[in-house]
């Protein structure tokens, strides 16, 4: 029997970008389907890092006291290479109120976000796979299948996929999603590393052959990631050779979840086809080596949630919906970019070419303004919406040394809605001058305008096609 419902918002996948758009969605009041073709919640994921700006998101929506508990901080990043330490990036310079990765399995993210959105009345409906789609002016018409295998439609004035590589949504929406395949396998697993006589503060990256990443985990256990020596190989085999360059009395004991997999480099076309939106892993995929595939996906949702929420409640126009591409995915270009150029850095086996590649970040390293860059873009406080399209005036470096219009405002605590200010005195662009600043409900400086004309704020709504 064919059953139909409509939703004001359809969001396929339950990761943690679909999860927290829900959430995003559902704060302001806003009614959204979650579902998930998966019947139960995976009990494992091998993304482990949760980054800087992932926790601001986090404290913005109100439950980041619940990471803090779960997790366990990653001070610093050290970098080694030839049996030495070529440099390390220090989070605690990095400018936000959490100076830390931390350190966490991607499920107990995801439980976290589960576990907050039902406190808000909603839920994930599991079982319940996109077979198809239909988007039209007025809205989209989506095909669900159940476990039962009963299929029912469902319309929904928006459609956000957040399902993945292998986005049905994407396809469906005839959005092509161009790069390639990452070609030297990664494998993981998670261990106890006996006799490790360090803190367990830190991740740690060798650049060996095979290269080995060690990311700590709560219970002073690490997840492992390794570049396998063949496709059988042993796979803490693998790693342990390399670690014991390093600490030759450790060893990998209660070894769990080991995996081999294959990653990719791809970016999606477009974010937005009519109706159909893309977030996450549907809209764009990148190595792990840096830890922003999931954080990225996170960031996405925070992006698209109070913009969507505006054009649902009748406050903007869908126009307004543009801006999230123009802002999301040159993101995605900038890390899968960076994570082609690591993915060659980790992968060289010409001694020549090693080495100077070890030169080459020694000296990164050494240089106050490539380390600080390199923080930054750790911590994914590197990233500004300048060339936005709805951004309106001009920058303030009084505001906070250095700042731009598109600019995230660390010090600024979030609601769900935009902070106006009206700014006047030693403060203000010029002495004494008073300005209009609107911060946005992701934290990002979306207005100043000098001399705060009266219909200052009008034209800043207009910019955002606000119906108000």
């Amino acid at each position: 029997m064919t059953a139909e419902r409509h939703v004001p918002v359809l969001i396929v996948g339950a990761g943690p970008t679909g999860l927290l758009l829900a959430v995003e969605l559902r704060r302001r009041d806003v009614d959204c389907l979650l579902v998930d073709a998966l019947p139960e919640p995976l009990a494992w994921d091998r993304a482990t890092v949760v980054h800087p700006r992932s926790l601001e998101v986090f404290d913005a929506v109100g439950i980041v006291d619940a990471f803090l508990e779960a997790g366990v901080h990653q001070a610093v990043v050290e970098v080694r290479s030839g049996g030495e330490l070529l440099g390390r990036i220090d989070l605690s310079t990095c400018g936000s109120r959490y100076p830390f990765n931390l350190g966490l399995s991607e499920h107990v993210t995801e439980r976290i976000l589960l576990d907050h959105l039902r406190g808000l009345g909603g839920d994930v409906e599991r079982g319940a796979r996109l077979v198809d789609l239909a988007s039209g002016a007025d809205g989209v018409r989506a095909t669900l299948e159940h476990a039962d295998g009963t299929r029912e439609h469902v319309g929904a004035d928006w459609l956000v996929g957040c399902d993945g590589l292998h986005s049905l949504t994407r396809e469906r929406a005839g959005i092509a999603m161009t790069g390639h395949e990452i070609p030297v396998p990664w494998a993981v697993f998670d261990a106890t590393a006996a006799g490790w006589s360090q803190a367990y503060d830190a991740n740690h990256v060798y650049l060996e052959q095979p290269a080995v990443v060690l990311t700590a985990l709560p219970g002073r256990r690490w997840r492992v990631y390794v570049r396998p020596t063949g496709p059988d190989s042993d796979l803490v085999a693998d790693a342990a050779a390399t670690v014991h360059r390093y600490h030759p009395d450790v060893e990998f004991v209660d070894v769990a979840d080991p995996h081999r997999f294959h990653c990719h480099t791809k970016v999606a076309a477009r974010y937005r086809s009519g109706r159909v939106l893309l977030a996450g892993d549907a809209a764009h995929v990148c190595s792990p080596a840096e830890g922003h595939g999931m954080n990225s996906g996170v960031q996405d949702a925070f992006n698209l949630g109070w913009k969507l929420a505006l054009v649902c409640r009748g406050d903007a126009s869908a126009a307004l919906l543009d801006s999230y591409e123009a802002e999301r995915r040159p993101v995605a270009e900038q890390i899968t970019a960076s994570g082609d150029t690591v993915e060659d850095a980790q992968t060289l086996t010409d001694a020549a070419q090693r080495a100077a590649r070890d030169a080459t970040l020694r000296a990164m390293f050494a240089d106050p303004e490539g380390g600080r860059h390199a923080t930054l873009a750790e911590a994914e406080l590197d990233i500004d919406y300048a060339g936005s399209p709805i951004v309106l005036g001009r920058a303030w470096g009084d505001l906070r040394p250095g700042a731009r219009l598109g600019d995230r405002l660390p010090e600024v605590r979030l609601g769900p809605d935009h902070t106006t200010v009206v700014v006047t005195g030693p403060a203000a662009p010029e002495p004494d001058e008073t300005a209009l600043v609107v911060v946005r409900p992701d934290g990002h400086l979306g207005a100043v305008v000098p001399g705060a004309p009266p219909d200052a704020l009008d034209a800043y709504w207009a910019l955002l096609g606000a119906t108000r």
